[in-house]
């Protein structure tokens, strides 16, 4: 590969992860407009998964031939499947349950802390202490994340609490994600990858689904509640998921998570021009640290290598 064409390679890279992350942070806009139509958390996360995944599944029929998809070797699937689980399952649920108790704003900041975890479970992994300069950055980040959530606001902190929690656990599941992903990726490509996960976690909230009934609430859902959900499968999961496996694959999981850090200045905007949502001095100076110690973080780990 000539210089210019790795050149471009990266630069497109960086542009899916970038798009991948601004269409993710709209997420959690739409959910605040389906919660005022009769959409709970657990239906949001269940119908939209279902209607994404015959989009994954018709997008990889057209990109290869049957007869490839099922040359797919049963151990590196059986991992993107467990990935999908772990992140558009378990996480996906933290996420959106978060978003009942705390601004969009605050959650996306929150959920930006998944760069500085793959970096953590990478050196864990590899037995390789991180050097200095990356501890530290990382130590900002969540210096910055504490402010987010409130900081010395007691009254803030006690607010934003379990909301907090519930992100925290969801950006541990997004970083699994991406580790997973960069490993099997390497094998069977971007889209053969996001398909494998997302019919993971289609089977795994379909069976929750299942369980959960008319616990979940889904004659109260009206016309506005079901085009959303079709907004959020189509331009929050189908388009975001393969934009974000392929920057992954063109620039590696670290630099694609860091790369995504557009995403918290992003639902913060949104945030305010649709629900007026404010951050505190002390909160935006938290944003500006995670989002500071993230593209810091970004240049060690380009350094080092």
């Amino acid at each position: 590969m000539t210089a210019p064409a790795s050149a471009r390679f990266q630069f497109t890279g960086l542009l899916c992860a970038a798009g991948g992350a601004m269409l993710f942070a709209a997420k959690g806009i739409f959910a605040k407009f389906a919660w005022r139509h009769g959409v709970g958390f657990e239906a949001l996360v269940i119908v939209r998964a279902l209607l994404a995944a015959p989009l994954f599944w018709a997008f990889a029929l057209w990109r290869e031939a049957p007869a490839a998809l099922r040359a797919t070797p049963a151990a590196v699937a059986a991992t993107a499947g467990c990935a999908g689980v772990i992140c558009y399952y378990g996480g996906a649920l933290a996420d959106f349950y978060a978003l009942t108790l705390i601004d969009a704003s605050i959650e996306r900041v929150l959920l930006f802390s998944y760069p500085a975890m793959v970096v953590a479970i990478d050196a864990a992994v590899r037995r390789q202490l991180p050097s200095p300069r990356v501890i530290g950055v990382v130590l900002l980040a969540w210096a910055g994340i504490f402010l987010a959530v409130g900081g010395f606001d007691a009254g803030a902190l006690h607010a934003n609490l379990a909301g907090a929690l519930c992100v925290l656990l969801a950006a541990l599941s997004y970083a699994i994600y991406f580790l997973l992903g960069e490993r099997c990726i390497r094998v069977i490509g971007s889209s053969r990858f996001t398909l494998c996960a997302m019919t993971g976690a289609a089977a795994a909230l379909a069976v929750h689904g299942l369980v959960r009934g008319p616990a979940l609430g889904m004659p109260a859902i009206d016309a506005t509640g079901w085009a959303l959900l079709v907004l959020l499968a189509v331009l929050c999961m189908f388009v975001p998921a393969l934009l974000q496996a392929e920057g992954v694959r063109r620039i590696g999981a670290q630099r694609g998570a860091l790369v995504s850090t557009v995403g918290p200045p992003t639902t913060i905007v949104l945030a305010w021009l649709f629900f007026g949502e404010r951050m505190t001095r002390w909160q935006m100076l938290g944003v500006a640290l995670i989002v500071g110690g993230i593209f810091a973080l970004d240049s060690a780990v380009r350094d080092r290598r």
